[in-house]
């Protein structure tokens, strides 16, 4: 138990410098990179060339900017209950299940609330404990977190696009054929060794891969807290098999963690809903 807990802190000490590191790489490539490849300053048509360029920048920036907003807002907005500071003290393990083991998990069910051992609060409405954020993703930063997933997968599958150009432009690559992408990393990796392959095409091919991985894995979160906001659950609720039977239809469920302002939250990172631990408290759901 004790190595577990401290792989688990190691973790989520980790995740957030590799977001970091990686958001840093990836703003470095765009604008070292990126940007003086794929779109120069021609002679014989500056307009045209600085428009898209600008366009290009501007999307780039709209993206990573919103990713970090968001973000930033997770953080800030810690999902936590104001009312039972004492709760962490009073704590009960839960008893062996059917099959004899007593197998503690990283957080504890009391009332309607949970416990994490990582972040050692008592969460309301918690659906899981983010390590690429270092907190839990609950009541209060629910939207913040599905917004930094939207913006981060739109942000990684751009640079994905970019970087696939910057590619065939600077080292003549060609990705007509499909398989071109799925054996690109080996054989940069097996070029590199014999000298064929400079150290910054490998780079660039791997961090391809990292951000076709980041994308994809936002993206199927982003799909998964959405249905469980419409359908008025949470991960934890899901996992545990608690049956939640909620007050409100969809559009409510969606209205409560978006606001009534959810478009502005499409493109700024601001708060367009209160959703302060009183009101949490007293949406309490029904379960069977």
């Amino acid at each position: 138990m004790l190595a577990r807990m401290l792989r688990l802190r190691l973790l989520n000490a980790v995740a957030p410098a590799y977001f970091f590191a990686a958001t840093a790489v990836t703003f470095v490539l765009y604008f070292c990179f990126f940007l003086p490849t794929i779109f120069p300053s021609s002679a014989q048509s500056p307009t045209g060339g600085c428009s898209a360029s600008l366009l290009h920048t501007l999307v780039f920036l709209f993206l990573m900017l919103n990713a970090l907003g968001n973000y930033i807002m997770t953080v800030r907005y810690p999902a936590e209950s104001a009312h039972d500071p004492a709760a962490a003290a009073r704590r009960v393990v839960p008893p062996p299940g059917p099959d004899g083991s007593d197998r503690v998990d990283a957080h504890y069910l009391l009332d309607g609330r949970h416990f994490c051992k990582l972040c050692e609060k008592v969460i309301l409405r918690r659906d899981h404990h983010c390590f690429f954020t270092g907190n839990c993703i609950g009541n209060r930063n629910m939207r913040y977190f599905i917004m930094f997933c939207v913006h981060t997968s739109c942000a990684c599958l751009y640079s994905l696009v970019l970087g696939v150009a910057f590619l065939t432009v600077e080292y003549a690559i060609s990705f007509e054929n499909p398989l071109t992408f799925l054996t690109l990393l080996p054989l940069s990796t097996g070029y590199f060794f014999i000298g064929g392959v400079s150290g910054l095409q490998l780079f660039l091919v791997i961090m391809l891969y990292v951000w076709l991985g980041i994308g994809l894995v936002c993206a199927g979160f982003c799909c998964q807290q959405v249905l469980l906001v419409a359908r008025g659950q949470t991960w934890c609720q899901l996992q545990r098999g608690t049956l939640v039977e909620s007050r409100s239809p969809w559009r409510s469920n969606l209205r409560d963690v978006f606001g009534t302002r959810w478009g502005l939250g499409l493109v700024l990172p601001v708060q367009t809903v209160e959703t302060g631990s009183e009101d949490a408290a007293d949406r309490k759901p029904h379960t069977e």
